[in-house]
């Protein structure tokens, strides 16, 4: 691992943990060169993993793009790091057990909001907003208030 200060090669871990669920290794690394320490995170890579889109379009999984819609949507609200991870862990957990190779972009969607539900109602709306590609102000409005039925 490239030290993000000196950029030496040289680095001994310090310590190593593994996340609750145990698909992830965090470990705190000391650069030989410089003394910096840093943090880096080991995750499972789903080789072969394709999406099918809603087009028809094939394209290779990408945890990262995941992660980075979960943040937006949760962008400015109380919801943190550790969350937004724990949400995209659950989700692709859930997709890896349900599906082989070839995954429905619906699937993803679903299981995001169906998390996000819980976490933040607002980042929900969010996310929903640009999944179910609402048209005008009235979708919307219908969203917000099946948020309220659900609750009662």
């Amino acid at each position: 691992m490239r030290c993000p200060k000196c950029t030496s090669i040289e680095d001994k871990v310090i310590d190593s943990r593994i996340s609750k669920e145990g698909n992830t290794i965090r470990r705190r690394r000391e650069c030989l060169e410089c003394g910096h320490r840093f943090t880096t995170t080991e995750t499972f890579v789903l080789d072969g993993m394709v999406v099918i889109k809603r087009d028809g379009r094939r394209e290779e999984f990408d945890r990262e793009k995941l992660v980075h819609a979960v943040r937006a949507a949760c962008h400015k609200r109380p919801v943190d790091l550790e969350q937004i991870t724990m949400l995209v862990e659950d989700v692709i957990d859930a997709i890896e057990a349900r599906f082989e190779n070839e995954i429905p972009s619906q699937a993803i969607g679903e299981g995001v909001m169906q998390r996000l539900r819980t976490v933040d109602q607002v980042a929900y709306v969010r996310y929903a907003s640009v999944y179910k590609e609402f048209r005008d102000v009235s979708e919307f409005m219908h969203e917000i208030s099946s948020l309220g039925k659900s609750k009662k």
